[in-house]
């Protein structure tokens, strides 16, 4: 049986619960790709997978995310705009917002965000990533449709990580539960959609370099091809670019296939 009960987050919902749609399975190869099948047999928007174990789940830069039942939250939402695609830039800088949000309110401290995707709990002068965002967006003649994919780490994961990863729990006095954190991302991404369809993330951009961990601070951005670029992280565009100073004046960096990392302040000083 699938850990998380459809029927416990529809109480979890409240007043919310007639806008989404929750299918939870125990397995599936990834919960984009399985809503994307369901989304081109015509899922209404606020269809929502998700699964207790990924098989082919998917990050970014075509990364793996591995997600295991009791240790993760891995689920894909279904959502379509009739605003300008144009409006939706910077979205998956607006889902992170949404998540923050939802994880303040459910009691977590010291997590922030890091530009573009991603979740960070900070420890001391370290920070490890505890959760992830993969935007997919495809238009048609009824505006743009978007399939939002988050894995949360609700336990460290025990696997081999790229990168230094956490859990949810290290930033919570008890451990989470599942229906409590996912009925809390989801109502926090409703407001999100709505604000977004309206205004764009330009509504957001203050919230979300409020809590981007390195705003103002030195940072290197390293590509796969070329030279990093060393400089101060002066926070995002309308569009959810990254701002950087440099000695030749700001950069705008687009995610594309980039990593954002911090470096000292001498290592800045002598950037491009």
């Amino acid at each position: 049986m699938a850990l998380i009960d459809p029927l416990l987050l529809n109480s979890r919902l409240g007043s919310l619960a007639g806008r989404f749609d929750v299918d939870a399975l125990d397995t599936c190869d990834s919960t984009s790709s399985e809503l994307l099948r369901r989304a081109e047999r015509g899922a209404p928007a606020g269809s929502v997978v998700v699964a207790d174990r990924q098989s082919a789940g998917r990050g970014r830069r075509g990364r793996q995310w591995l997600s295991a039942a009791h240790e993760s939250l891995t689920f894909s939402v279904l959502w379509r705009f009739t605003a300008p695609a144009s409006r939706l830039a910077g979205l998956s800088l607006a889902v992170g917002v949404g998540l923050l949000r939802a994880l303040d309110k459910l009691g977590a401290r010291d997590v922030f965000l890091k530009w573009p995707n991603d979740v960070l709990l900070r420890s001391g002068n370290d920070s490890a990533k505890i959760a992830g965002v993969l935007i997919e967006l495809a238009a048609d003649r009824r505006g743009t449709q978007v399939i939002i994919g988050i894995g949360l780490n609700l336990q460290r994961p025990t696997a081999d990580m790229p990168q230094a990863a956490a859990g949810l729990c290290a930033a919570m006095p008890s451990p989470p539960e599942r229906h409590d954190v996912l009925a809390a991302i989801l109502c926090a991404l409703a407001d999100i959609f709505e604000t977004v369809a309206a205004d764009g993330f330009i509504a957001l951009k203050n919230e979300w370099q409020s809590r981007h961990l390195w705003q103002d601070q030195p940072v290197q951005i390293i590509a796969e091809e070329g030279e990093p670029q060393a400089g101060i992280c002066r926070g995002v565009d309308h569009d959810g670019a990254l701002l950087l100073e440099t000695g030749s004046g700001i950069q705008r960096i687009f995610s594309g296939d980039v990593s954002l990392r911090p470096i000292s302040n001498s290592q800045a000083m002598h950037g491009s």
